[in-house]
């Protein structure tokens, strides 16, 4: 009897309700075995709760009378088989033997229940893949969407929420705000194809591969002129303290470009208006302290190509007309008569 009303527990905390709730109707299904219809329901309500929670191949049917007992005890046998089942009782002999008594039908049952006790467990312990149509929690998609509903003021979605009714949700909710402030017009008006979305991509990421090469140039450079102030004598007394200084702002620095197709959807029309860098929108955004400081008089070093003197272009004398003086010398020389 005590090991009756344990197993009537664990099939309430397993959450079952069907009609073996009581300890008097177990015992009677229990006795009764596979000619029992509730019995082999309660058997078949177990297997179908595993198979919820954990791969399953094998399965127990619901029988409709006494005439189904053979083929319940069959679907037993294989489904035992599959979960290694340790008992003796229940995996050897005779199929149509092993559930002829009242102690093999509750150890059935208890097992059943312990195996789905561990199943959930372990469930819970995992994060389920997502089904088609919904957002794996966790992931990158998942990740984007909450920060999306927190800056929108939204309430954040069940991890089973289908992903068109988040886009349903998140489409009423920017079109409001939208209308609620002058954001101005998007700057891409028309809709793209599968293959032009692709061929955007492709170009977006030749782009960034130029403009993160570009960056890392500037990055060098920046680098270059803050190691050639170390190389002064003042500044060899601070190199802590403009280490401290230098080296976290360089850290937020990447080279790595992180504009993507969402800003291409994301743009205004306003971006399409090119304005000086000198003009006075520009210089809003890009003014600092330092610009009005005044620097004072600074010595002239020189070196203007305006302020040398052309060389005066020098001639060495004629030393080839000595030479033919000689030569007739010679000459004469040689014809003189005796």
């Amino acid at each position: 009897k005590q090991r009756m009303e344990v197993t009537a527990a664990a099939l309430s905390d397993l959450g079952y309700g069907g009609p073996l709730v009581g300890v008097s109707e177990l015992l009677r299904a229990v006795e009764a075995g596979p000619s029992c219809p509730r019995f082999a329901g309660l058997c078949a309500w177990l297997v179908e709760e595993l198979r919820a929670v954990c791969s399953l191949e094998e399965r127990v049917s619901p029988t409709e009378g006494p005439d189904d007992a053979e083929t319940f005890q069959l679907e037993v046998s294989g489904l035992l088989a599959e979960l290694h089942c340790p008992y003796p009782s229940l995996t050897t002999g005779p199929v149509t033997a092993r559930l002829t008594n009242k102690e093999t039908c509750l150890q059935l049952l208890g097992f059943l229940s312990s195996e789905l006790q561990a199943a959930r467990c372990l469930y819970g312990r995992q994060s389920p893949a997502p089904r088609e149509g919904e957002v794996e929690e966790g992931g990158d998609v998942d990740c984007e969407l909450r920060s999306l509903f927190t800056d929108l003021g939204l309430a954040q979605p069940s991890p089973r929420t289908s992903l068109s009714q988040l886009l349903t949700q998140l489409t009423a909710k920017v079109s409001e705000v939208v209308a609620e402030q002058d954001v101005g017009a998007a700057l891409l008006t028309c809709s793209l194809e599968p293959a032009q979305w692709e061929r955007l991509e492709v170009i977006g990421e030749v782009l960034g591969k130029d403009y993160e090469c570009r960056k890392q140039m500037l990055l060098h450079r920046l680098d270059l002129t803050i190691q050639s102030f170390r190389w002064s004598p003042r500044a060899e007394e601070r190199r802590a303290a403009v280490r401290s200084v230098y080296e976290p702002l360089r850290r937020e620095l990447s080279a790595r470009s992180h504009v993507t197709l969402a800003h291409v959807l994301a743009a205004r029309h306003d971006l399409s208006i090119v304005t000086k860098t000198t003009s006075l929108a520009s210089r809003k955004h890009t003014a600092c302290a330092i610009n009005k400081v005044v620097m004072g008089a600074v010595p002239d070093r020189g070196g203007r190509p305006s302020d040398l003197e052309r060389p005066m272009p020098t001639w060495d004398g004629r030393r080839g007309e000595g030479g033919r003086k000689r030569n007739k010398q010679k000459r004469g020389k040689g014809h003189k008569q005796p």
